[in-house]
């Protein structure tokens, strides 16, 4: 039986929409944040300000302040609500995901590079399918 006062779920989809690829890392932006665990970007970037252990360069950098996966991650243990606990699973869940599915995507290529080795040079459509899923 769900408690009365348990927050509303997170839709992956809106999760991943404030996932950002700034500096070569996948990043959040503390607005963000704030807006999915339901506080304050000032009360977010004061738990952050009170804990600067916890969040060392590689965990977070300022444009705005923008987190890294492993600074959202550190949130877990200075944002202590409920709907904070939720939405950082949430939110590591869908990071381990979008790594996942970059393996995979990784691993596709490299059997289409050794596949196309093996194929004759002088097929020109094969090298032109190859040039067409290399673009994606």
């Amino acid at each position: 039986m769900a408690k009365a006062n348990t927050p509303a779920a997170v839709a992956d989809e809106v999760i991943i929409s404030k996932i950002y690829f700034i500096r070569g890392q996948k990043v959040m932006l503390d607005k963000d944040l704030a807006e999915l665990y339901d506080v304050t970007t000032g009360n977010l970037n004061k738990a952050v300000k009170r804990n600067p252990k916890r969040f060392p360069d590689d965990f977070m950098f300022q444009l705005p302040n923008v987190f890294t996966e492993q600074g959202v991650a550190m949130l877990s243990g200075v944002l202590n609500s409920d709907r904070a606990i939720e939405v950082n699973i949430r939110i590591i869940r869908i990071f381990t995901k979008l790594q996942e599915m970059l393996l995979t995507h990784k691993d596709i290529l490299l059997k289409l590079e050794q596949f196309e080795k093996q194929v004759t040079q002088n097929s020109e459509d094969i090298e032109r399918i190859f040039t067409a899923l290399k673009q994606y």
